[in-house]
């Protein structure tokens, strides 16, 4: 949702962790400094290896504890297995072998499956389900010896969140085909970690320009890598129609072919859309849709006259002004349309959310528009799903059970005292549309320039007064596409600052942004590792030179 018109560095990482003897570290004149060379130029296991094992702490988000034993360390190599309980179930098995994936396996490479008598190996990788409420669905236990690795959980999705801190902790050539069969080290110590909020959440506008799916599958791994468990696609604005209903095929025959500018626009097919809601559960990332009504709607209106109050269908829509369409709200047809897109959708999506938009509607009476939002949330309700808009509805009759999201100063506050819960993307904060200073040539400034510091510097539990924590379901950075027009473009304009919110969202008590921009450094060689697009920002001392060998930091 957009309001728009046309040094001390290790002494600083330092602070992050507890170290059995804090200096365990390379001194700054012997850190990596530039980003990781191409795979062909990779450097070889011995100068890779060692000089990161100190970087183990540089992990993003910060976990809750980190207890590091300075000179010890598990050894990865080619005879390392993954161990899981035989009774552990195939979710902790797919989790087993993303892991021997990433160890270098070869596909189909099954884990090691225990008996409740068996002796767990040694040389082991130890995914292993408990019960410790401390954890939470989310929260994990790293323990790791120069003899066992063991990542302890109570469900699955802590496990994963263990072995994505685990993949932290090896060194950036990991990420690289080339490390294969390599000889890697995980520090020892131990990490004892959990979220803070439930809901953290990224958002594509794929609607204003359209992105393929394979692109879409890329953001949904870098999202789970930094723990980010909710992807909001908003599929549906004016300018493009963007998944497939089959009651209504008009949508994408004709909504679906434009987008800003003049471009061929695109959509998903309801088979496409859901492998892409599977593909992301397996990563622990849920899916939730987005249609955008009663305004920002042109492209159904231009779809079907039916929708349109005088029966006549506007032109199709490529450029970028906002609130000018309204579906016609006093019309039947409106809402069996509104049915039928959340009964489709909704088969599509197991996630309990299905979000409405619901801002910038500037043609409707205050009176009209509280209806409207009251019929549609019991349309939502009617067909299982738990509504969630932009702040803005906050102003109607809403049942506790629907999320606001708000986004500018709006009556969330309201919607506290009902007993509801919000989900905060505040837009000076958190809409990496925005450009990161006035040189940026993407994005746009309407709400701030933000910078990497300012997507970061900010407390979830008093950004808006009357909305406490306990009533704050998460955290979400909207990505808005007016001036996106590529995977490259979105990339550039998300990296880095959704590590900031990723890390907003997860960790737990003080954050302070010097312990982060160290980190963040660090981060720079696996970003360019993951083949991100990242914008290199001033505020951060980004590491230089090739993956792991001995250099410095940057400035």
């Amino acid at each position: 949702m957009t309001s728009r018109s046309s040094a001390t560095p290790f002494v600083a990482l330092c602070a992050t962790v507890t170290l059995a003897a804090c200096g365990g570290g390379t001194s700054p004149a012997t850190r990596p400094t530039t980003a990781p060379a191409p795979v062909a130029a990779m450097p070889n296991a011995a100068t890779t290896a060692p000089a990161r094992a100190n970087l183990a702490h540089a992990i993003i988000p910060l976990p809750t504890s980190v207890t590091l034993v300075p000179g010890s360390a598990f050894v990865v190599d080619s005879t390392t297995t993954v161990v899981v309980a035989a009774s552990a179930g195939a979710e902790v098995e797919r989790i087993a072998a993303q892991l021997l994936e990433l160890l270098g396996r070869p596909a189909a490479t099954p884990p090691t499956r225990l008996a409740a008598a068996d002796t767990i190996p040694t040389h082991a990788i130890y995914l292993r389900l408990g019960n410790d409420t401390a954890l939470g669905d989310e929260g994990y236990r790293l323990d790791v010896t120069p003899a066992l690795v063991t990542i302890t959980a109570n469900r699955p999705a802590g496990l994963f969140y263990g072995t994505q801190t685990m993949r932290q902790m090896l060194p950036v050539s990991i990420e690289y085909p080339a490390a294969f069969n390599r000889v890697l080290r995980i520090p020892a110590g131990v990490v004892i970690d959990a979220p803070r909020f439930a809901w953290r959440g990224s958002m594509l506008d794929v609607a204003r320009h359209f992105l393929p799916l394979e692109d879409v599958r890329r953001h949904i791994d870098r999202m789970a890598f930094y723990k980010l468990n909710r992807l909001h696609l908003h599929l549906a604005d004016d300018q493009g129609w963007r998944i497939e209903i089959k009651s209504w095929p008009k949508l994408t025959q004709i909504g679906g072919s434009s987008q800003v500018g003049n471009g061929a626009g695109g959509f998903y097919t309801q088979e496409q859309f859901a492998e892409l809601v599977r593909y992301a559960a397996e990563r622990y990332v849920t899916i939730v849709p987005e249609i955008d009504m009663p305004s920002h709607i042109n492209a159904a209106l231009a779809s079907y006259p039916s929708l349109n109050c005088d029966g006549v269908a506007p032109p199709l829509y490529r450029g970028t002004e906002v609130g000018f369409s309204l579906i016609c709200v006093k019309s039947d047809t409106t809402y069996r349309f509104i049915t039928d897109i959340v009964r489709e959708i909704g088969a599509l999506t197991p996630s309990p959310w299905f979000h409405v938009g619901g801002d910038e509607v500037k043609k409707l009476t205050h009176d009209d528009y509280r209806a409207f939002i009251d019929r549609v949330q019991g349309i939502v309700r009617s067909q299982g799903k738990q509504m969630v808009g932009w702040g803005e509805i906050a102003v109607a009759a809403l049942d506790p059970s629907t999320v606001v999201q708000s986004w500018i100063p709006d009556s969330s506050a309201l919607h506290v005292a009902r007993g509801g819960k919000v989900i905060l993307s505040p837009a000076t904060r958190s809409y990496l549309d925005m450009k990161y200073d006035s040189a940026t040539l993407l994005g746009l400034r309407w709400a701030a320039l933000i910078e990497v510091r300012d997507s970061y510097d900010w407390d979830p539990a008093t950004q808006i007064t009357g909305v406490p924590e306990r009533s704050v379901l998460g955290v979400e950075a909207p990505l808005w596409s007016e001036t996106l027009v590529k995977a490259e473009d979105f990339e550039f304009m998300a990296f880095p600052r959704l590590l900031a919110i990723a890390e907003v969202g997860w960790s737990r008590g003080p954050r302070d942004f010097e312990s982060f921009r160290q980190r963040l450094g660090a981060q720079g060689q696996r970003l360019t590792a993951l083949g991100v697009n990242f914008y290199r920002s001033p505020q951060i001392p980004w590491w230089e030179g090739s993956a792991g060998s001995a250099s410095t930091l940057l400035p």
